[in-house]
């Protein structure tokens, strides 16, 4: 059974490692994005080396005192706050910020979990070399929680998740051990694969201490383009055709919608609309080329080709790198206008490629069954992943709508089960959404996960209430 932190256990635990690890918790590290959460205030810990994790961990289940891992604090699903259950541990990574080795000839760079995703973007970037998970939180998100919550972004499309971008992981273990799986090999058949097991499972089986990370070639051109689309249907008919012309060197294609647009210039007005008419559609594409190959020119033609075929009304190719991040600021805002806006229901689904465009209709179908919204659809529509995000009317706030607030969820969600999709496409389940995966998931699946939790944390200690519903031990 576990026990709350009190002034016994968290002293028992400041004995382990120096004073100066030791703090109490402040409200940066008890607070999640959409202030939907709100963790319990107790002990915070800030250990400075793999073994420091160990010593700290191997207390705290020799306590029962339960641990929330923490990363950079940017999660969207609450699985870095515990506001239920025993007061936990707050075992932070932030101290643990070295990079151990950048291997340009081998593509490879292994750093601690607490360094920040830009940081080993830029050591990327000197190598001469490319390191291309990119999400929006990319200042602050660190690279021990973008791998223990599988993070997507927008280069899924070219180069995969974070679980795709890792060959290995060091991680402590429930009990304290450490596993020093940091390989740098790309073939390594030795069993069952425990790097893929720790990711993903947002700290529940261990806390990842580091890892060796994928590098690639930077591409020497890049071309970016915003181009206007009639329908969602109409932009996987772009897509098909811009891989047609270009092949993998499609890095990116997001679907932004007038809505987003609209809130950009309610919110963060100084983002500029560079349409003189707002389309009710458009896409954002960039393509990234090498050995002599011209981004501009591919789009010119894509733009062609998608124009005789009556999939674009109109585009825009930007002419240097100030277009190109003018166009990607679009993008990248539209979160921070939602959040200012206050959606009543946001939702990070999945669904096939081919259903994506009748998913949309239907679900705008049914959410106007319930009543009048605003909806603001967008997200990374070449690998299927959606933001589907419900917002009150001008006027009203999503205070107002709580009461509708679990029957959005569940339209959404059991539309997008029906289509054979997840409810969870990037962001994981974090404590929003367990019960999303006891309704949606698979039970041998559920079944199985318990039995790996057991057996690798048999006192519950790791992250209670995270990802399956804590249970009396």
């Amino acid at each position: 059974m576990l026990i709350s932190m009190t002034a016994d256990t968290a002293e028992a635990l400041c004995a382990v490692l120096p004073k100066d690890r030791f703090s109490q918790a402040d409200d940066a590290h008890l607070q999640e994005p959409r202030g939907r959460y709100h963790g319990q205030a107790g002990l915070l810990a800030r250990p400075r080396s793999t073994e420091e994790v160990a010593r700290l961990v191997r207390a705290a289940a020799d306590l029962r005192v339960p641990i929330v891992p923490y990363g950079g604090g940017t999660g969207l699903v609450g699985g870095q706050v515990a506001e239920e259950g025993p007061v936990p541990l707050i075992l932070s990574l932030e101290k643990m910020v070295s990079l151990r080795g950048v291997f340009p000839d081998e593509n490879v760079l292994v750093a601690d979990a607490g360094v920040i995703l830009a940081d080993v973007q830029a050591a990327a970037n000197e190598a001469n070399r490319l390191f291309p998970l990119s999400l929006a939180s990319e200042g602050s998100a660190r690279i021990g929680g973008t791998l223990s919550t599988n993070a997507g972004g927008t280069g899924v499309l070219r180069y995969g998740n974070a679980r795709d971008l890792c060959l290995g992981i060091e991680a402590v273990l429930p009990n304290g051990d450490i596993f020093n799986g940091l390989s740098r090999l790309r073939k390594d058949n030795t069993g069952y694969d425990l790097r893929h097991l720790l990711i993903g499972a947002e700290g529940t089986l261990g806390i990842i201490t580091a890892a060796a990370l994928k590098l690639f070639p930077r591409p020497t051109a890049t071309g970016t383009a915003l181009l206007q689309v009639a329908s969602p249907a109409a932009a996987l008919s772009l897509l098909a055709v811009a891989r047609d012309h270009m092949g993998d060197t499609v890095s990116a294609f997001e679907l932004i919608s007038a809505q987003g647009f609209a809130f950009l210039a309610e919110t963060l007005p100084q983002v500029r609309n560079p349409w003189d008419r707002t389309p009710a559609w458009c896409v954002l594409i960039e393509v990234g080329m090498s050995g002599g190959q011209d981004p501009a020119t591919a789009l010119e033609q894509l733009f062609e080709a998608a124009v005789g075929a009556d999939l674009v009304q109109d585009g825009m190719i930007a002419q240097n790198s100030q277009q190109a991040a003018d166009f990607w600021a679009i993008r990248e805002t539209i979160p921070e206008a939602n959040r200012r806006i206050g959606s009543v229901s946001s939702h990070d689904i999945s669904v096939p490629l081919g259903a994506l465009a009748d998913f949309i209709a239907e679900v705008d179908r049914r959410i106007a069954g319930l009543g009048a919204f605003r909806i603001n659809c967008f997200g990374h529509v070449g690998d299927g992943n959606l933001h589907y995000n419900v917002f009150p009317m001008p006027g009203k706030s999503r205070a107002d709508h709580d009461d509708q607030r679990s029957d959005i969820k569940r339209t959404v969600h059991d539309l997008v089960h029906e289509m054979g999709g997840s409810v969870s496409a990037e962001h994981g389940v974090g404590r929003l959404k367990v019960g999303d995966l006891e309704r949606y998931g698979d039970p041998t699946k559920l079944a199985a996960m318990r039995a790996i939790k057991t057996a690798l944390d048999p006192h519950g200690i790791m992250n209670p209430g995270a990802v399956l519903r804590s249970q009396a031990l």
